[in-house]
């Protein structure tokens, strides 16, 4: 039985006729840069997010600069990433001229670990990025704890300011794996001063191609976005601000509009299918299955377990997946410290003990909505056969 990781196809044809006439919608009016196919995204994308401002934008990745870039963000600031990420966060502090801070995550939530932040923040800190990792939010109020033990009190949502000096932190959320994430029944998005998400075409919400939007609940950062976004443009060739083309195209509003009102179902079978792999998958003691936080609602981007013995054992068990036709992924195998471009930060092994693990013993299982539950019973066995 063949078993891929994601299945774009299924999806496509479950939705096709309405996706082909929301295209040609575009194709026929010619809006294929922004436009009202983006705009009426934008505000379904916040109301479902509770946020007040949705800007789309040209990737993820677009989103992470463009958040830490309209906070003012320079060089000679230091930006708070967990170790445990795809590279893509970190692009958003590097394009900024700011210097990367990593951390270490939690070994049960794979998230950000606030409790390493006291160490972690200087008087050069200008932002901490919490990342809602595979699909589960970081721990939020933990971040807000740990700011408070350093006389920094909160100002606005995600803006904190030191007593004393008047250092101004903001918390900014990556959000590209979480879309419709709840962190104490609150979606994730709007628990920060701003935040980025991805619609890369595997996300659980995908694009036909790459797209990205962020979020904020502040007038004034919803403004810079929105012109920052535009070559730095309110009124075409009058440029008020420095800027980039971070723009959404029409096509990609169009679709992510029509797969929107379908987000939600999917997110309840993607959890369906983790509960069935939680079922088939719990009592082996040789691997650790992902954790649902008291306070989260896990939305399963990425179904992540951990084989106890290591790296080696972990990739012999990847081969032999692969042998029985089964697709899987590893999300990360290079913790971010230890990647060569960030050398010269003078990071290394052993570092952050908790993202190296998950480094080495981490496998992706195939996870999407579609993913029938004879699948997961044809992966669970080989899994099973494998470790016995």
């Amino acid at each position: 039985m063949k078993v891929p990781f994601v299945d774009l196809k299924a999806q496509y044809q479950s939705i096709r006729e309405e996706i082909n006439s929301a295209i040609q919608n575009v194709l026929d009016s010619t809006s294929f840069i922004l436009g009202k196919s983006v705009a009426d995204f934008e505000r379904a994308f916040a109301v479902m997010h509770n946020v007040k401002y949705c800007y789309g934008t040209s990737s993820g990745t677009d989103g992470n600069h463009l958040c830490l870039w309209a906070i003012g963000t320079q060089p000679g600031d230091e930006i708070i990433i967990p170790a445990n990420t795809f590279i893509a966060t970190v692009w958003g502090a590097t394009l900024c001229g700011a210097k990367p801070v990593f951390i270490d995550c939690h070994l049960s939530g794979y998230n950000i670990d606030p409790s390493n932040l006291v160490k972690a923040i200087t008087n050069k800190t200008k932002a901490i990025v919490a990342v809602h990792l595979y699909g589960q939010p970081a721990d939020i109020e933990d971040i807000n704890v740990q700011l408070s033990i350093l006389n920094f009190e909160s100002e606005n949502t995600g803006v904190f300011k030191h007593k004393k000096t008047g250092q101004v932190i903001y918390l900014v959320e990556d959000c590209a794996q979480s879309h419709m994430a709840e962190y104490k029944g609150q979606r994730v998005g709007g628990l920060s001063y701003a935040s980025s998400f991805s619609f890369y075409p595997g996300k659980n919400l995908g694009a036909y191609g790459e797209a990205g939007a962020v979020c904020t609940n502040d007038e004034f950062l919803a403004d810079k976005f929105k012109i920052m976004r535009d070559h730095g443009s309110q009124q075409k060739y009058t440029h008020i601000t420095y800027g980039h083309n971070y723009r959404m195209e029409g096509i990609q509003g169009a679709v992510l509009s029509v797969k929107l009102k379908y987000l939600n179902k999917w997110i309840e079978m993607r959890r369906k299918a983790a509960k069935l792999y939680y079922d088939m998958l719990s009592n082996i003691e040789q691997i650790v299955l992902p954790k649902e936080m008291e306070y989260a609602r896990h939305v399963y981007h990425l179904y992540v377990i951990r084989v106890k013995s290591g790296r080696e054992k972990r990739d012999s068990l990847l081969k032999y997946l692969s042998e029985k036709e089964i697709s899987t992924g590893l999300h990360y195998p290079i913790p971010c410290h230890l990647q060569p471009c960030f050398s010269h930060l003078g990071y290394k092994k052993g570092d952050f003990l908790n993202s190296e693990t998950l480094a080495e013993q981490g496998i992706s299982l195939p996870m999407y909505p579609e993913l029938k539950n004879e699948q997961i019973y044809y992966v669970c066995d080989m899994i099973k056969n494998f470790l016995s």
